[in-house]
Formats: structure tokens, C-alpha cells, sequence
């Protein structure tokens, strides 16, 4: 039996404790207790969550047998120091497990205990530069769904935390169970570590339906040219309207928008697939292999070849 043990503290965040749901169907889809779940805290007795939640939690021991330990973050992670029991106690116990994570801004707990010490971690997007800053022994890399560096896990914001549990148990059990449970839960698809945090589509967030509906129509169409004039007529609208209202509801140019789109189509594929780099920007929609190149750079500060490799090192 493998024992994952959640560590909680006051006004932890309840979005970690969803990741349990990762385990409990691994089991019933292996059909046997595989993973075995405790809410643990460092003197026991009910922990108070960010929502006024109260969970029993077990205390904490140097005699307990935990395989996989996961540090559960807060709200706001500048304002809630970490307890400094808690901090003694990753030190001490982490290196005996089998693999230690922190979920969203767990990582901020982890890297205080000097456990992310020279090593690739990510955060929840909005504070990932302030844990560089922070800890400048640390690499951030704040695209970035979750991220295995050795025996140490650690999760984006909020339902990345599903992620990277399902990526556990794809390790622990394999592909299938992992596919299978990702099926019951009804999640969309198991996102790997390097798939970026952000949604261009989420980004832009258009007001009305014709410009949403302007988006999705090039969104399904990356490998045609997509002119003003083209996005337009989606939108029932004239070129010299449609650019104003697009501006206006996006912040952004139309070409803006759907360079931005291209880019997350490209990068999905070069994370994902074997295809050639000049087939990824057929595909996607640039002219050719260096138009991508120069894309990225401007998107990314990468290119397109460091993606690739970044993904199959993670791989």
C-alpha cells in the first residue's frame, strides 16, 4: 500500500484536498486499496481551511511511514509565513519519502524548507515571481503545469494539483488507470507538466458572442491565412468595425490575437507530438519554419527547438 499524506496548516487552501479524488478512483479503477490518503498537521486535532472548513487531521511523528508527502498552500502565500515546526519537520522527514510535492503555492512551503534548493519548481502564476525572487537558488519556471524534478513535485494554481496527481498515479500504475480515471472525473484530458498554465482564449475574454465566435472560427482554421476581412464576415461585421470592437473587447489587434493563438496551437504540438517543426508551422498557420522561430521568440524568449527539448526531458 502507498501512503500519501496531506500537510495542512491554518487557512490552507480546500482546492488541495480535490486532488484526493485523483486516488480514491485509482483505487477503484485498479479494484484494490492501492494508495492509502491522511490529513495530517503538525500537533493534530481540527485544521481550519481558507473557506472556515474544519478537517481532522492526524499529528505528525518521525515514526510515521509516509511514501508520498504533499504540502497543501494558502490563499496568499506573501501574508501566511509558513509555521517554523513545519518547516523543521519537511527537513527532517522529506528525504525519507519516496517523493514530496506541494500543490499550488505549496511550492512556497517546500522551498522555505530548502527543499527546492537547486532545483525546477513552479508556483500558481500569479506569485511565481515573487518565489524567484525569493529564492533565487530556485528555478522557477512559472508556464508550466507541474514539474518533476527527481523526488520532488511540485503543481500550478488550484486544478493543476489534479494534474500532477494523476501523473502519479500514471507513474505508480500506469497509463491506462491514469486514462481511466481521468475518464471518471471528467476531466477533459491529463495535461502534461509543460502545457502551458495560460488559455490565449481564457486571455482575451471577448464581451459579446460575435467576437467570441469570430475567435473560435480561427481558432479551428490556424492553417489559413485569416484576414481581417475573413474574421470580419464571422462577426457580421465590416473590417474597419470589427478591428475597432475587437480592440476594444480584447485589448489586442485581431493579428495580435491570432499570432497569440498560433503560438498556443504550435507549442501544444511541439509539447505533444513527433512532427517536424516545419510541419507544427504549416499546420499552425506560419510561413514557414523561421516565421515560427521568430514567433516564439517574441512569445516566449524561447525557441521552438528548447520547447521540444524541455518536453522530452520532462517526458
Amino acid at each position: 500500500m502507498h501512503r500519501v499524506g496531506y500537510l495542512l496548516s491554518e487557512g490552507f487552501q480546500v482546492m488541495a484536498l480535490a486532488s484526493q479524488s485523483v486516488f480514491e478512483y485509482a483505487n477503484i479503477t485498479a479494484g484494490e486499496a492501492f494508495y492509502r490518503i491522511e490529513n495530517y498537521s503538525i500537533t493534530g486535532g481540527e485544521v481550519h481551511s481558507s473557506l472556515g472548513m474544519k478537517i481532522d487531521t492526524k499529528p505528525v511523528s518521525p515514526r510515521i511511514a509516509v511514501d508520498t508527502w504533499i504540502a497543501t498552500g494558502v490563499n496568499d502565500p506573501l501574508d501566511t509565513p509558513t509555521p517554523a515546526d513545519m518547516l523543521a519537520f519537511l527537513r527532517r522527514s522529506g528525504g525519507r519519502a519516496r517523493r514530496i510535492a506541494g500543490i499550488c503555492t505549496g511550492g512556497f512551503v517546500l522551498a522555505e524548507a530548502g527543499l527546492l534548493a537547486n532545483r525546477r519548481a513552479t508556483t500558481h502564476w500569479a506569485y511565481a515571481r515573487e518565489m524567484q525572487q525569493r529564492f533565487p537558488d530556485v528555478r522557477v519556471e512559472e508556464d508550466r503545469i507541474f514539474i518533476v524534478d527527481g523526488p520532488v513535485w511540485t503543481s500550478a494554481g488550484m486544478t493543476a494539483g489534479l494534474d500532477l496527481a494523476l501523473a502519479m498515479v500514471e507513474k505508480d500504475l500506469g497509463a491506462e488507470i491514469a486514462r481511466s480515471v481521468a475518464h471518471k472525473l471528467v476531466m477533459h484530458q491529463r495535461r502534461a507538466g509543460g502545457q502551458s498554465q495560460h488559455s490565449e482564449m481564457l486571455d482575451l475574454a471577448p464581451k459579446s458572442d460575435r467576437i467570441q465566435n469570430a475567435l473560435n472560427f480561427a481558432r479551428k482554421n490556424l492553417n489559413r491565412p485569416l484576414t481581417v476581412e475573413e474574421l470580419a464576415g464571422e462577426a457580421h461585421l465590416s473590417p474597419r468595425q470589427f478591428s475597432r470592437v475587437f480592440a476594444l473587447e480584447t485589448g489586442q489587434s485581431p493579428a495580435k490575437a491570432v499570432e497569440g493563438l498560433r503560438l498556443e496551437a504550435a507549442r501544444l504540438l511541439i509539447e505533444k507530438s513527433r512532427h517536424s517543426l516545419e510541419t507544427i508551422a504549416q499546420e499552425t498557420g506560419f510561413r514557414d519554419r523561421r516565421h515560427m522561430r521568430e514567433a516564439f521568440m517574441r512569445g516566449f524568449g524561447v525557441p521552438p527547438q528548447e520547447v521540444r527539448r524541455e518536453a522530452r526531458t520532462e517526458g
